[in-house]
């Protein structure tokens, strides 16, 4: 069983809670969201806002809060091989209610089939509330090019 080693980032103004699956193991060596080279989320996401993609930590956390966005995951722990979403066992999902109570969050979008999959079937029903399914930022989803996921994912700047 591996437990999620870092907690949620979001503030009271947060407005978009971005949900993944799991931290994959580069993630979760640097304490940090994305940590994996090859995953596009802050170039993808840094395209949708216009912004410099953030390097450092401590930029991927200022944009984040600057843009309204709430970034955290489906799973507190589970059993996984690697960062393979497909290996993932034995889920306990993260509680939401943390965020949800300090935050008012507008939107909540999960990145990828994974998150999309664990989230219906731990937490949507708890908290109410549907996700929308962006395609995954992962180097897995070989299948959707850079321009591709920056105009699915356009979808997480509220109007």
């Amino acid at each position: 069983m591996i437990l999620h080693p870092f907690p949620p980032l979001y503030d009271e103004n947060s407005r978009i809670l971005i949900l993944g699956s799991f931290p994959s193991v580069k993630s979760r060596e640097q304490k940090f969201f994305y940590g994996h080279p090859q995953n596009r989320f802050w170039k993808v996401t840094s395209a949708v806002f216009q912004c410099k993609t953030p390097a450092t930590i401590e930029e991927k956390r200022d944009f984040l809060l600057k843009n309204k966005i709430a970034l955290w995951d489906v799973i507190a722990s589970c059993d996984i091989t690697g960062s393979s979403d497909s290996s993932i066992k034995n889920v306990v999902p993260n509680d939401l209610s943390p965020i949800l109570k300090t935050a008012s969050i507008e939107k909540i979008f999960v990145n990828g089939k994974a998150a999309q999959k664990y989230y219906d079937k731990y937490t949507k029903d708890i908290i109410g509330i549907d996700a929308e399914c962006l395609p995954s930022t992962s180097p897995a989803n070989a299948a959707w090019t850079l321009e591709k996921l920056i105009t699915a994912w356009n979808s997480i700047k509220l109007i």
